[in-house]
């Protein structure tokens, strides 16, 4: 049976509550921990649609680079990078400064 797109947001949003506090995760992550590896790009529209639904921290979710692509789709352009630094993750020119040591990795994690 093939998955809709809102079944497949779900499943993204599932994965997304599961990251830690202080830690990120891309897009492309996600997409390769359902089976999807080529569907970064789906992935942030599902974080796109995530707005407005507090229990899914977006706000953990940034691009391959840790660069955060999706800081305009928050209420400010700031509200990403305040969410981050509350968690102790520093953010220098809206990039994560130590991205290799707070990236999670679902497929590594939840394996």
């Amino acid at each position: 049976m093939k998955k809709t797109k809102d079944s497949f947001f779900e499943d993204v949003y599932e994965v997304v509550k599961l990251i830690p506090a202080g830690r990120v995760t891309s897009y492309g992550a996600i997409g390769a921990y359902l089976g999807l590896k080529s569907s970064a790009r789906m992935v942030g529209w599902a974080m796109n649609r995530a707005h407005g639904r507090p229990e899914v921290p977006a706000h953990r979710v940034v691009n391959r680079n840790g660069v955060l692509t999706g800081k305009n789709h928050f209420s400010t352009p700031t509200v990403m990078m305040e969410r981050l630094q509350s968690e102790g993750i520093l953010v220098q020119d809206d990039q994560i400064a130590d991205f290799k040591n707070v990236f999670w990795d679902p497929v590594k994690e939840l394996l």
